[in-house]
């Protein structure tokens, strides 16, 4: 009986020594298969990381900046903004520079920065005209940047507005009586935790952040007045956050005309010499994008072997 004792022990020290031994083996394979990864992340972008900048025909040229996704911070939608319209209005061989939007808005802050820019490179380049051509959506902070320009331009089915501001939350005090949880939220400052969504809502802050939401929509319903002008037709509507198509939009002074780009630069600049000045994304944000998903995905296989290799 002893034996067989000692010999089922050797058994399973051998066993557990075996799975040990295969978890390290799928490790270091996950290992330097992140290696790898990084390695040939590093290669392609040194052959293609370079911007590919078309090639530029002699003569004038139609510069071509587009504004893509939601505006903020995080996606740098300022930077590239200011830096592809700075390199084409100072390029000389530009004609006019047109905004490909297609956007559902934003960070006001960041939709005034770029309406402010747009203001000014007008102002040093005026014969150089900066037009805004809306593809499927240029709402809210978008437009906003878009009322800066010269003249904009969309599809008729083109989504154009939402002249407003919105502000989001939500409340889980009645949800934490329920369940019997209790706040114990501790502040200096009697509006430190105004809109703290596990907390009554307090009627006093409500008005506070009204009165931020109504200031903002008076700076954004302004810039919108100041860049479109006379072209702005009266309607009860124009300024309450809906938004229209562009068959509607062009009613209401909101648009100009109904153009692509390459259309708008055939007919209104009489060049097809379209060049792209829209900024490259970051090669190092780019980069650790690609080895983020990389790590995680082996992280997640890891996990995963680890936990074969325990059932085992």
């Amino acid at each position: 009986m002893d034996m067989n004792k000692f010999e089922h022990s050797i058994i399973e020290k051998m066993v557990l020594e075996t799975i040990k031994e295969q978890r390290r083996t799928r490790r270091w394979k996950i290992f330097f298969r992140i290696i790898w990864l990084i390695i040939i992340a590093g290669g392609l972008l040194a052959i293609f990381g370079k911007k590919d900048i078309e090639p530029k025909k002699s003569g004038q040229q139609i510069a071509l900046v587009k504004l893509t996704g939601v505006i903020s911070d995080e996606n740098k939608t300022y930077q590239h903004l200011r830096d592809g319209l700075e390199d084409a209005m100072e390029d000389d061989k530009t004609k006019a520079v047109i905004i490909e939007a297609n956007s559902p808005g934003g960070s006001p802050v960041y939709s005034n920065m770029v309406y402010n820019e747009i203001l000014r490179l007008r102002k040093l380049y005026p014969k150089k005209p900066i037009d805004v051509v809306v593809e499927e959506v240029c709402a809210s902070g978008c437009y906003y940047i878009a009322s800066a320009a010269n003249k904009i331009y969309a599809n008729p089915s083109s989504i154009v507005g939402s002249i407003g501001v919105i502000y989001t939350g939500f409340g889980l005090n009645g949800l934490m009586d329920k369940i019997g949880v209790d706040s114990r939220l501790i502040i200096s400052g009697r509006n430190k935790a105004m809109g703290y969504p596990f907390i009554p809502a307090n009627s006093e802050q409500n008005a506070m952040q009204q009165d931020m939401m109504d200031k903002i929509h008076e700076q954004f319903t302004n810039a919108v007045k100041q860049g479109r002008g006379k072209r702005l037709h009266d309607d009860p509507d124009l300024f309450s956050g809906r938004y229209w198509i562009g068959e509607d939009a062009i009613k209401l002074g909101l648009i100009d005309g109904f153009a692509s780009v390459d259309s708008l630069a055939r007919t209104e600049y009489k060049s097809q010499n379209i060049v792209d000045f829209t900024p490259e994304e970051d090669p190092i944000d780019r980069i650790a994008k690609k080895l983020g998903v990389s790590m995680v995905d082996g992280a997640k296989q890891a996990v995963s072997l680890d936990n074969l290799a325990t059932i085992n």
